[in-house]
């Protein structure tokens, strides 16, 4: 390894020479390429919300008919030849291809009687496979995801998510195509990857639940569109079935269902089993709210349609994860908690007989809880350092010290097995996956990760703070080279909704771009969780502008503390963090020279027409009240693009098949910067066998990520870098 290191550190010097930052100015003006394809003539459509007229230039895209189609994909070969005419493009994503290869990752760890099932992409892989590892310690494929592209004729497949029953002897896998999501589940042998039931469609975010015999599962299943539905129709009425592997699905909740509780067609319906217990969980989740709703009933009911569900938790309890063993349900909430406290009760009784095991702390935010037989496992967290604590059956609470210092990515277990797996990672120390076992208080590394030596200190890891302008201080990491602070590119990243978190993890990608000349940071906006329930509200609903007007703040504090300037400055966001880049390039372009938007929500005013706009109304409201409308249009890029106005050059990428944010979404948006007079460089990036980012490739994202280095590098005027003719 440490020949590679040499290498990767020797191509980087070679890609950007480190004595052009200690000017702290870019070397040239970034290049304005030519020959881009026209931009769409604007159709307008005016319409009056609550008396406030909104103009809408390019509805006609949301169409998708087959001009604004072939005019996306003439976008994005344009897109592509920029690119590939940045000479050390080509360079820089062999390296970043070949460290990346050089580590093995894998994820989504499950615990059964006969052994761990994970995903896992081995080194030099492009996938990830479904893995079985036996009591033996001995591995073994079950779906190979590579076979499954091949089989068909190249189109990408990926694992969306699996299950194994309880004795390990059976596992149900959906997969998808395309990056559609659309799953389809089927039921696999563990011991030789037969197939033994299935495939069942619809089954996108099935969640299958096995009862403890293995006989069969509940899942979660999208409705039967009627011809004709509109596309906000789609995850509508989504229900719950259990199916005994011979016969087709039977519903027992939903909307649609005339079965159980779950009324309300936005509310998803999934039913969970309690290990040992006989009893069967009924969850509703109103589309992205994080607060649930949860019932209980005998596990024999719930699979014949005659449950008679008890109440456990509402909505306004303020719980957002259940979990339970044979004794004790678990629940996590932020009722008068804002950084989040366990409570438990036992089995069959109401919340009014919960007792809290976990106090909230204002200094420590607890993540998510995790049933074992030997209690409850609960990931937590002081600033961005993690923290693992042990509820045990008498109800004393232990803090486990942990093998190294990191965030807990990941928590696995059984909730009829003692002990956890756990997984540890931080911003430059690779993941790591352990064991902890309770009657050793002993944590094992389980080797589940492969991969080179890798040195953290080649790079410096700065935890900040920057001043937003109400005073509240927002965190800001910084990942760079070891030494001296000076302007560099950065690119700084940001997402700010649903109360997600954006913790340290590893990924080759920022080690690869910091050894080619750059900086990468994350600002911690609110909107997101970093900070508990308040730093999520804190940026939401009419307090939204505080999550781009953060990041806002971050890229002030990156320049002033020397890191960068505003020529050399590229701010990032993604999906929903598509509105606090989108909004803050618009409110300050002025401050960037670069603003990249992947598979962003840039027009939030029309997100509710999607598939997926509905169950996104609890985050980001609908404009059929009137605060919601307000606050949407607030937060709409697009709709604050005007034509005097020259903002910092744009790439936005999309793709073809995705489900959460309409490709329409950045396709209008690049249209509308196209109308500018004197625009900056506005890049469609179109990818036509992916969607939204789940399940891609590495070789697809590692392209991906090679683009954004370029165009990080490019606006920020390194001569080696600018586009050629």
């Amino acid at each position: 390894m440490p020949q590679r290191k040499a290498s990767l550190a020797a191509t980087a010097a070679v890609l950007v020479g480190a004595s052009i930052w200690a000017q702290g100015a870019p070397a040239v003006k970034p290049i304005e390429p030519g020959g881009a394809p026209a931009g769409l003539p604007a159709k307008p459509v005016e319409e009056t919300y609550f008396g406030t007229k909104v103009t809408d230039r390019f509805r006609f895209m949301e169409a998708k008919d087959p001009a604004t189609i072939a005019w996306m994909k003439a976008q994005g070969a344009y897109a592509r030849s920029v690119f590939d005419s940045i000479s050390p493009r080509a360079e820089y994503l062999r390296t970043l291809s070949a460290f990346g290869a050089s580590f093995g990752f894998v994820r989504a760890v499950q615990v059964t009687r006969n052994g761990l099932f994970y995903l896992e992409r081995k080194p030099g892989s492009d996938v990830y496979d479904l893995v079985v590892r036996d009591a033996a310690g001995q591995t073994r494929t079950l779906v190979d995801t590579a076979a499954l592209i091949k089989n068909a004729s190249g189109l990408p497949q990926a694992i969306d998510y699996f299950a194994a029953s309880r004795d390990g002897k059976l596992v149900a896998v959906g997969i998808s195509s395309g990056g559609s999501e659309a799953s389809v589940l089927t039921v696999l042998n563990a011991a030789t990857a037969a197939r033994v039931a299935g495939p069942i469609d619809r089954a996108q975010w099935a969640s299958p639940a096995w009862t403890d015999d293995g006989a069969g599962l509940f899942l979660g299943r999208l409705q039967q569109l009627r011809p004709g539905a509109a596309p906000s129709d789609k995850y509508l009425n989504y229900s719950s079935s259990y199916w005994d592997l011979k016969n087709p699905p039977v519903p027992v909740a939903g909307a649609a269902t005339g079965l159980g509780p779950v009324k309300d067609p936005v509310t998803l319906a999934f039913t969970g089993v309690v290990p040992g217990a006989g009893r069967a969980l009924l969850f509703g989740i109103h589309g992205v709210q994080t607060e649930i709703e949860a019932w209980i009933a005998p596990l024999g009911d719930a699979r014949s349609q005659h449950a008679l569900w008890q109440p456990i938790v509402r909505r306004d309890d303020a719980v957002t994860a259940v979990e339970a063993n044979s004794r004790t349900i678990y629940l996590l909430s932020h009722q008068d908690a804002p950084t989040f406290k366990v409570m438990a009760l036992p089995l069959d009784n109401t919340l009014a007989s919960a007792r809290t095991v976990i106090a909230a702390q204002p200094d420590r935010v607890i993540e998510s809880i995790h049933a074992a037989s030997d209690g409850l496992y609960v990931a937590a967290r002081r600033g961005l350092d993690g923290q693992l604590l042990h509820v045990r059956p008498d109800g004393a609470v232990a803090e486990l010290k942990l093998p190294f210092r990191g965030i807990v990515s990941e928590v696995a277990t059984d909730a009829a097995r003692p002990g956890a797996v756990v997984a540890l990672e931080g911003w430059v120390n690779p993941p790591a996956h352990y064991r902890y076992d309770s009657t050793k208080d002993t944590f094992t590394n389980l080797g589940l990760i492969s991969g080179p030596p890798f040195e953290p200190d080649h790079y410096a890891v700065a935890e900040l703070s920057a001043a937003a302008a109400d005073g509240i201080r927002i965190p800001l990491s910084v990942i760079g080279p070891p030494g001296p602070v000076s302007p560099r590119p950065t690119l700084l990243d940001a997402y700010g909704s649903y109360g997600f978190s954006v913790l340290p993890a590893f990924t080759p990608r920022i080690p690869a771009f910091v050894q080619a000349g750059g900086v990468y940071a994350e600002c911690h906006v609110r909107g997101g969780g970093e900070l508990g329930e308040a730093w999520r509200l804190g940026g939401k609903g009419a307090n939204k502008p505080n999550s781009w007007r953060d990041f806002i703040a971050c890229a002030e504090a990156l320049i002033a503390k020397g890191y960068t300037t505003r020529d050399m400055l590229t701010i990032q966001g993604t999906s929903a963090g598509g509105i606090t880049v989108g909004r803050a390039a618009t409110e300050r372009p002025d401050l960037f020279a670069g603003a990249i938007a992947r598979v962003g929500d840039v027009d939030s005013l029309r997100s509710e027409v999607m598939p997926s706009g509905p169950a996104n109304v609890p985050e980001f409201g609908t404009f059929k009240d009137e605060q919601g409308f307000k606050n949407l249009l607030a937060m709409d890029a697009y709709q604050h693009v005007s034509d005097d106005v020259r903002y910092p050059a744009f790439l936005l990428t999309t793709g073809l098949n995705d489900p959460r944010v309409e490709p329409w979404e950045p396709a209008k948006m690049a249209a509308r910067l196209l109308e500018g007079a004197h625009h900056a460089p506005v890049l469609l990036r179109v990818e036509d066998a992916a969607g939204h980012g789940l399940g891609t490739t590495k070789s697809t994202r590692d392209a991906e990520d090679a683009d954004i280095a370029a165009f990080v590098f490019w606006r920020a005027g390194v001569a080696q870098w600018q586009p050629g003719p």
